[in-house]
């Protein structure tokens, strides 16, 4: 395992003392709230009591108005509309958005979700041909779009107009189309700019809401949805994002959509008990298990789905999906892990580039995203097929991935994404020269310290500062994601109680008891094995960690959630 830094955050100890006393707080709280600049009451009742009425104005995105014109002139005229959606659960949520909002509204609507390996990311031809085969006069891109010039115009010499909503950043000139309904385009002034498709969607149905004066509640109906591309896409739980995913969050716990709550039911959660982690971690990989290894419009029927045998249906599909998802990232996983390990210049080296033909394209991502985890260098998984490699990047915060990929771009077919992840494909005969480049460029922009992980701490405390206050506190904070993450705690000197656990089928959770005089606490830590040695060592350790609830056969426990484990010099 790799060494790690542990890091604790700075606390201003005077505006921490002045918000302990204004409102009347124990002190690790107020440290806590002045890190997160909670310091006036104005902040704090928007932060902890979200409101509908705090979101900003539909109307201030460019072509906002521009969109919903031409989509009221083609409601009006009874023409269809087809939706176009992309095959991630942002994607798929969007399209789910808008097709049961326009169907609410007995428009002519249809979908399309492209289709992984033959259409390939963003809007397609073939998607187009569909659109022209079932009579659609108007196309309205979900999550995908902003580089579709080549298409759009495809579509326009089939006489069919474009609608963009997306959230991806778009090249230095954007498509000739009707309207481009996303907050970051550069001539957009949108006071927010991290919103997901499925929150762009979101608010292109509130526009219609308004423009024509119906009841807002027939739109947020779908904020769980929006919740789930929230969550996916790993964007802010801040501003906007806070507001839709509180509502949200509220309505996944009612069961208000029937695929959802019997996807969430299928995978044994406790539906009432549903936050941001769960969906991450249970109901996300299965969504997108549909159009990883084969058809993500399946998750389009089960989320716009009324008919409960048939969700069910699919929920089990999706399960067994998921499943075989699993085991194929677990082959690939193991495959990359012994080329490393066995390559000892692949080692040596600060970024890691591996390809091979036959890898799973629907997988690279969660192997390199795993690789990165273990390693903690900018990682690039790449599967061939047929001479074309198709690659997943990620990376880490001291390397902008995509800058990295501009220096080889002479060498690409295409690439594209955010600093953290990218994807790209590349000729076979180009790989090793890529590899090499890559490498170069990654010696020369990072520094041995940068690729040292770090734990970033909100707060020393003794584990007796954990009470139903704090509890309470940290329960009002959710939902917790990017810009507003699980507070990290550290306490140090305390001892192991009784003899550790291994859980799980892999035997890599670690399940202990920690002590500090009269407190007694359970602590878990996942893919945690290197760190059981400690566990049993009957020396005083140190711990980082989160503080969540742990609910099983219907009894509710707090529990200690281990990121870090140190023998202590307390």
């Amino acid at each position: 395992m790799l060494k790690t830094n542990w890091n604790i955050k700075e606390v201003d100890l005077a505006k921490a003392d002045k918000i302990s006393k204004e409102f009347s707080l124990p002190s690790p709280i107020a440290a806590i709230m002045s890190q997160r600049e909670l310091s006036s009451k104005e902040k704090t009742s928007t932060f902890f009591y979200p409101k509908k009425g705090n979101l900003h104005d539909p109307f201030l995105l460019m072509d906002m108005d521009i969109a919903i014109k031409k989509i009221i002139d083609i409601i009006n005229n009874k023409e269809k509309i087809l939706i176009y959606g992309d095959y991630d659960v942002d994607g798929v949520t969007s399209t789910s958005i808008l097709y049961n909002f326009f169907k609410s509204l007995k428009v002519n609507i249809s979908y399309y979700i492209p289709h992984r390996d033959i259409d390939g990311y963003g809007l397609s031809k073939r998607g187009i041909d569909f659109a022209d085969s079932i009579g659609a006069k108007l196309i309205i891109t979900c999550d995908c779009g902003i580089n579709a010039f080549e298409e759009i115009q495809y579509a326009k010499d089939k006489m069919i107009e474009t609608i963009i909503t997306d959230h991806h950043k778009p090249e230095d000139k954007i498509p000739d189309c009707v309207a481009i309904v996303n907050p970051n385009r550069i001539d957009c002034s949108y006071p927010f700019k991290g919103l997901c498709g499925a929150g762009v969607a979101f608010k292109l149905g509130l526009g219609i809401v308004e423009k024509l004066s119906l009841d807002p509640e027939i739109i947020w109906k779908y904020a769980d949805l929006v919740t789930l591309g929230i969550a996916a896409d790993i964007m802010p739980i801040i501003d906007e994002n806070r507001v839709i995913a509180h509502f949200g969050l509220e309505q996944i716990r009612k069961g208000n959509n029937l695929g959802l709550k019997t996807l969430i039911q299928s995978s044994k959660l406790v539906l009432e008990k549903v936050g941001i982690g769960q969906i991450n971690f249970w109901i996300s990989p299965k969504i997108n298990a549909a159009g990883r290894l084969g058809e993500a419009s399946r998750a389009v029927k089960l989320l716009t789905s009324t008919n409960p045998y048939y969700a069910l249906e699919i929920s089990n599909t999706l399960n067994k999906e998921n499943e075989r998802r699993k085991a194929i990232t677990a082959s690939m996983e193991s495959e990359s892990i012994e080329i490393l390990e066995s390559q000892l210049e692949l080692k040596k080296e600060k970024a890691v580039v591996l390809y091979k033909n036959g890898w799973h394209p629907g997988v690279i991502g969660i192997v390199a995203s795993r690789i990165k985890e273990l390693y903690n260098k900018p990682t690039i998984i790449i599967g061939v097929e047929e001479g074309i490699g198709k690659g997943s990047c990620r990376s880490i915060s001291k390397l902008d991935m995509v800058s990295a990929l501009d220096s080889c771009s002479d060498l690409l077919d295409g690439y594209g994404g955010h600093p953290m992840a990218a994807g790209l494909t590349i000729k076979e005969s180009n790989l090793s020269e890529f590899v090499k480049r890559f490498n170069l460029n990654c010696a020369s922009a990072l520094e041995d310290k940068d690729l040292v992980p770090r734990i970033i701490i909100d707060l020393e405390i003794s584990i007796n500062d954990i009470n139903t206050r704090m509890i309470n506190f940290l329960k009002h904070m959710e939902p917790y994601g990017p810009k507003n993450p699980k507070p990290l705690f550290l306490s140090k000197g305390l001892h192991v109680d009784g003899i550790p656990k291994l859980l799980g089928k892999d035997q890599t959770t670690i399940k202990f008891s920690v002590r500090q005089k009269d407190s007694i606490f359970e602590a878990i830590g996942f893919r945690m094995l290197d760190e059981y040695e400690k566990l049993i060592s009957q020396r005083p350790i140190d711990i980082v960690y989160g503080i969540s609830e742990n609910y099983w056969n219907g009894k509710t426990s707090l529990q200690l959630e281990i990121k870090g484990i140190r023998y202590s010099d307390v």
